[in-house]
């Protein structure tokens, strides 16, 4: 019986100090309980659709996650290299850091060679992902410019955010045809996925417990599920919420709530707890928004924003 039994917090904007030791000590609901919906509440479906028409615009309201998309890109990229193991006895992978005790040209043949056979491998496998929250498609897309990516699927609650959604992916032809947007909660999706996407939305909805519990089961053996989130703490309240929000207004007011946020040790706990021994955490990267330097990835995993690879033992 599945039993994450943490209650969430009080609901507040911009809080105060006082407020956020709250939020950390009260913790967010990760229990499985039985509900007839996975979505969002009707206050975060009002905020996004006031954004929709300005969502690919990359100087205005969702500015920061168009930063931040190349960060999620490439830690996708990463995980998907490192899920594959070569087969080729052909291909010598050495079993030490070749990099330090090779000549450098020695060292950049063997890492071509290998980099060479993992994308072959990726691409034998045309797998298909599902983008959970979708919101206007600026990951969908990017996913779907990577090849061995068959079909992206994206899904989202807000109707207007769609259609911006697909609008504009009828700009590139090259990927209009690898992304299909659908409007429809998580629990109506049936089809199984080898990768599965849910960036920044888990701090949006009411019953994270039950879209990772949606989403595991949707995920093929060995399928990868990507997340990511924010911590709930201080840090995360100053940076997201404070600065973001009310002093750069860098981030439309009213997006994050500090109580929604989740602890990267309460994602790993809830599995241990749901699903003990049929999954593996492969990577977890902290990142944060730095005004003078972008998105800045670093190893506090358990300190501001994070992002987070799970695969799907068999």
């Amino acid at each position: 019986m599945m039993s994450r039994n943490i209650v969430r917090g009080t609901s507040g904007s911009i809080g105060s100090g006082k407020f956020v030791v709250k939020a950390q000590t009260t913790g967010v609901n990760l229990r499985l309980v039985k509900s007839i919906s996975t979505g969002a509440d009707k206050d975060e479906v009002k905020h996004f659709k006031e954004l929709a028409p300005t969502w690919w615009d990359i100087k205005g309201s969702q500015r920061i996650l168009h930063l931040m998309n190349l960060n999620r890109v490439d830690f996708i990229r990463k995980i998907m290299a490192q899920s594959i193991k070569i087969s080729d006895p052909d291909v010598y992978v050495p079993g030490f850091d070749y990099k330090k005790f090779l000549p450098s040209i020695v060292s950049r043949n063997v890492e071509n060679q290998i980099e060479h056979e993992i994308n072959s491998e990726l691409l034998s496998k045309q797998m298909h992902i599902l983008d959970i929250g979708c919101g206007g498609g600026i990951l969908t897309e990017s996913m779907a410019r990577l090849p061995y990516f068959k079909q992206v699927t994206g899904i989202d609650l807000t109707p207007e955010v769609l259609e911006i959604a697909k609008e504009h992916v009828k700009q590139d032809p090259a990927i209009a045809h690898k992304i299909k947007y659908e409007l429809k909660p998580l629990e109506e999706v049936k089809q199984n996925y080898e990768v599965i996407t849910c960036f920044e939305m888990l701090e949006h909805v009411d019953k994270p417990s039950e879209i990772l519990d949606h989403a595991w089961k949707l995920l093929k053996p060995n399928g990868v599920l990507f997340l990511s989130t924010i911590n709930r703490d201080m840090i995360s309240w100053l940076t997201t919420i404070v600065l973001g929000e009310y002093i750069l207004k860098v981030v439309p007011i009213g997006t994050h709530h500090v109580e929604k946020y989740i602890n990267s040790s309460e994602i790993i706990e809830w599995f241990k707890e749901n699903y003990n021994g049929h999954f593996e955490i492969m990577d977890t990267l902290g990142c944060m928004y730095v005004p003078t330097k972008g998105w800045v990835e670093h190893d506090r995993v358990n300190v501001g924003n994070y992002m987070m690879a799970i695969r799907k033992l068999k």
